[in-house]
């Protein structure tokens, strides 16, 4: 199995930033996707970004020029790096990687449990 674990998450304040880091590690042959999600409470998880395999990214448009995801291929490791924080960026973060387990096999969508980011005005 894969398991995910994310770090980083903390109080800050409006205008400040944070680093997120989430690695996987288990029974991996490759990772094609990585991403980040979002839910805060009483609210759907929604999408804030993602990196392909090969470097591609793609942001929510909420996020979008203060949010940068970059990954670790060696360290099976996806970062996000947060700038300019507002209070509606208030959420768990959770961590997204699509895995392929062995040569040959289909990939599995596996979630870490996610980091808590509070940004206070």
């Amino acid at each position: 199995q894969v398991q995910l674990v994310e770090s980083g998450g903390d109080l800050v304040q409006a205008g400040g930033s944070l680093r997120l880091s989430c690695a996987a590690s288990g029974r991996i042959f490759s990772i094609n996707n990585m991403a980040w999600h979002r839910q805060a409470p009483g609210k759907q998880r929604e999408f804030v970004a993602r990196i392909r395999s090969e470097g591609r990214t793609d942001y929510a448009s909420s996020v979008k020029g203060r949010f940068t995801i970059s990954r670790d291929s060696a360290k099976n490791t996806v970062y996000l790096q947060m700038d300019s924080l507002k209070p509606e960026d208030t959420a768990v973060y959770i961590c997204l990687a699509v895995v392929q387990t062995a040569r040959g096999a289909t990939t599995n969508d596996y979630w870490g449990r996610g980091t808590q980011v509070t940004v206070s005005s």
